[in-house]
């Protein structure tokens, strides 16, 4: 099955108004424009120079999506055309992408990455932490910064029960933030490849998938 099939697969099953980001990182320029050809336009990746580099070779209105760890120190790599951020863990890093959007005269989409699963080592903010930087009022400060939702990746195991739940949780969450940033906070960034299907019945607006799509990453 060649990349527009396994697409036309996987975006039968979306329901209208679920966006896919194909997640392209480790991939070569060459297979993202065969996913360019077949009608894909949003592509993730998780590394600033590989976004960058694609960036330069691949079509103008493919929309780069930040899914990955982003260190505020490279957030100027890609400020000038990145169309969304989706990791955005920290208040440090809030500050830096205004900073660098600011620069460049443009409007940065982000997600608020939110940790619920259980497992330590995933990144995002603890929710009491984001409750009390959303109080203090710091977004409303910030022209150039455009808090469009929520992102999490739930547990990493075959106990569904804890995928569900950990689906649920951040859900609430984007129920409980939304009021706080208004209509643009439209965005529920939830499932990958092998967890979507149950993403979609928690109204998952935003799925990444890669390997569905792209194969075996190649390192």
């Amino acid at each position: 099955m060649n990349i527009k099939e396994r697409l036309n697969r996987i975006w039968a099953t979306l329901p209208e108004g679920v966006s896919l980001v194909a997640v392209s990182k480790f991939h070569p320029a060459e297979r993202i424009e065969e996913a360019y050809r077949a009608g894909q336009r949003i592509f993730g990746e998780s590394r600033p120079q590989e976004m960058a580099a694609k960036h330069a070779v691949l079509p103008a209105d493919i929309e780069w999506t930040m899914i990955g760890h982003l260190q505020t120190n490279k957030v100027k790599m890609i400020a000038p055309f990145v169309a969304m951020i989706s990791s955005v863990d920290s208040d440090r890093l809030v500050e830096e992408i205004e900073k660098q959007a600011a620069k460049n005269e443009r409007t940065i989409d982000i997600l608020l990455e939110v940790h619920v699963a259980q497992e330590e080592t995933k990144s995002g903010w603890d929710i009491d932490t984001l409750r009390a930087y959303i109080a203090s009022g710091a977004f409303n400060n910030m022209a150039h910064v455009r808090v469009r939702g929520v992102m999490t990746i739930a547990t990493n195991t075959d106990d569904e029960a804890t995928i569900r739940r950990d689906f649920q949780t951040i859900r609430d969450i984007f129920e409980e933030l939304k009021p706080s940033f208004g209509e643009c906070f439209d965005t529920l960034s939830i499932g990958m490849s092998d967890d979507y299907p149950i993403a979609l019945e928690y109204g998952s607006t935003m799925v990444r998938i890669g390997t569905a799509i792209f194969g075996a990453r190649e390192y």
